[in-house]
């Protein structure tokens, strides 16, 4: 189970190892969802309405778009900005399970409160999510401004984007949009948490031994999750992306600018690519995050157990 689980068995993890298994969980589903996180950012962008009726803008439909994008810039285009995504996805891993199993431990030594609980996961989950995007912001938006340029590109690499953004927009534009991101992620990650402990619950009996290895279980169980808090925390999520490439006098400007000129539909541009998206990357993460928590606990085991046996041989 993730987070601090008092009744487990065998040896405990360090906030290193938590943070390893979150780190590497995060590349390798950010490798498999790529794809999705640049058509949801396209649809994000794109001013026009999206309509399958009136087709007013470049992009009117998942598949459409993914043609549109592959005929025009190639299949390698699925992946602009993988690198600055890859270093955010990393980053982000390791920061927000890390500080997730700290502060579930935490909460369980010096409260009342039992770590394991939906509620705790909650609060703790969505804690762990703001402090994560604190300090990966300037990857996110690196990452959006790569996902969003056609062709030609704006930015060459890595470096000239860098160099170009702290020389025409200072430094700040790399936390544009933090604070529509801080109010999104709270209750996103929060709510991610919450429905993935749930739904573990129903579906899953307890692990033996405190084991939790990746299955068929977390994956559905993530996936479910992703879906209804991606679905409550959509429109922020597009209000930061717009924040981070466009020129607004601030996120209440945003909203207003939005609603006049797209409607209400327009909060929800992309939802479609982004609701596959998150159902898949949340789903892989905990897989993957408790696959590699499993894997270091039987090696942590194995090589005690080694141990012991080599002293028992030596006496």
């Amino acid at each position: 189970m993730v987070g601090y689980d008092p009744g487990a068995q065998g040896a405990a993890l360090s906030p290193e190892e938590a943070a390893l298994a979150g780190s590497a969980a995060g590349m390798v589903t950010r490798a498999l969802i790529s794809p999705f996180d640049v058509l949801k950012i396209r649809f994000q962008l794109q001013i026009e309405r999206v309509s399958s009726q009136r087709r007013e803008g470049k992009y009117w439909g998942i598949y459409q778009a993914s043609r549109c994008i592959h005929s025009e810039e190639g299949l390698s285009a699925f992946w602009k900005g993988h690198i600055p995504a890859q270093l955010l996805s990393i980053c982000f891993g390791a920061v927000q399970f890390a500080s997730f199993e700290f502060m579930t431990e935490v909460v369980h030594k010096m409260t009342s409160y039992d770590s394991q609980t939906a509620g705790v996961h909650f609060v703790c989950g969505g804690m762990a999510a703001c402090s994560a995007t604190v300090v990966c912001q300037p990857l996110d938006t690196l990452r959006t401004r790569f996902a969003a340029q056609g062709e030609p590109k704006v930015y060459r690499n890595l470096r000239h984007a860098v160099s170009t953004m702290c020389r025409s927009e200072g430094a700040l534009t790399f936390y544009r949009g933090l604070f529509p991101t801080l109010m999104a992620v709270f209750p996103y990650a929060g709510l991610q948490f919450f429905f993935y402990n749930v739904f573990k619950k129903l579906l899953a009996p307890p692990p033996k031994a405190g084991k939790s290895g990746g299955s068929l279980t977390s994956l559905v169980c993530g996936s479910g999750a992703g879906i209804i808090s991606k679905t409550i925390t959509y429109p922020f999520d597009l209000f930061k992306k717009r924040l981070q490439v466009r020129t607004y006098r601030g996120l209440v400007d945003c909203m207003v600018q939005i609603a006049k000129e797209e409607g209400v539909r327009g909060f929800f541009k992309g939802l479609s690519p982004s609701l596959v998206k998150a159902a898949l990357s949340t789903g892989f993460t905990f897989f993957w995050y408790e696959f590699f928590l499993n894997a270091m606990r039987n090696l942590k085991e194995r090589d005690g157990t080694n141990g012991l046996a080599k002293d028992v041989g030596e006496r």
